[in-house]
Parts: C-alpha cells; structure tokens; sequence
C-alpha cells in the first residue's frame, strides 16, 4: 500500500512539473498574414501576380517569393542572388536577403527565397513602395509592386 502512495505521489509530482512548464514556456512568434499577393513590374522581365510567404522565429524571419515572371532559361540551385527590400509603416525599410532558389526549368516561374532579415515585435512591413532584386550571370533584375499587398501588410510579432 505504501508504494502505491508513493507512485503515485511521484506521477502527480511529475504532471505538475509538465503544466508549470507550459505555463512558462516560451511563446510561439507568428506573423500574420503568412502569405500576401501583390502585381508585380519586372520591367523589360515581365510582370504579373507574385505571392510572397513570411515566416518569423524570434527577431529572425524570412520571406519566399514565387512570381509570375519566368526562367529565360534552366537555372541551377541556390544561383540568384536576391534581395527584397520591404516597406516599415513608421518610416525605413527592412531587407531580406539570400542566394537560396530551387532549380528551375526554361520557363518556370522564378522562386527566390527563404531570404533571411531581421524583425522587431509590432513591425508591419509592406512590399509597395520596396522592391525585389534579382542577379543571375551579373544582370540584375528589378521588380516593384504595382500597388498594396493583399491582404495587407505582414505585421511581426
């Protein structure tokens, strides 16, 4: 009978433990919205919808761009170099950068990203009034929203 009490003694003791840790983990950081749409203006490179998916971890966050404009030709992994400038609501801008890709096929849509910046808690950042470079073999590609992001800008938490 007296082991019993102890087991279970230690199994409450134990599943307090485990709430008082959840109670006092960390938070998870989010960013919302997760994805945004915007028309894009690539110049000369064409233009049309692009969707743009952020993700934040602390003050570190990333963003992915899939656009309308396509490869002129078959790219290899990780061979563009980007770098996404978006606009803070209170003034500045925040700038997320990478050389990360997939490879791509002759006229698959172009793919950047993750591209990595840092963020601070209530930054809400639009893509219109930034831009998006792109070098590929030294030509640098330019593309700017032609109007706000859908559905509005991602605000860090």
């Amino acid at each position: 009978m007296r082991r019993t009490r102890i087991g279970a003694g230690a199994a409450l003791a134990a599943g307090a433990l485990a709430v008082t840790g959840l109670a006092f983990a960390p938070a998870a950081f989010a960013v919302t919205p997760a994805t945004a749409t915007i028309t894009a203006d690539c110049g000369s490179f064409g233009g049309g919808a692009a969707t743009l998916t952020a993700t934040q971890d602390g003050t570190s966050a990333t963003v992915t761009v899939n656009s309308a404009i396509t490869a002129p030709i078959g790219l290899s992994e990780d061979s563009i170099a980007s770098t996404l400038t978006l606009v803070k609501a209170g003034g500045g801008t925040a700038v997320f950068s990478g050389t990360e890709n997939p490879a791509m096929a002759a006229g698959d849509p172009v793919q950047v990203g993750p591209l990595s910046g840092t963020v601070a808690s209530g930054d809400s950042l639009e893509a219109f009034g930034g831009s998006l470079q792109m070098t590929v073999f030294g030509i640098t590609i330019t593309c700017t929203a032609t109007g706000p992001q859908s559905p509005g800008p991602f605000v860090f938490d």
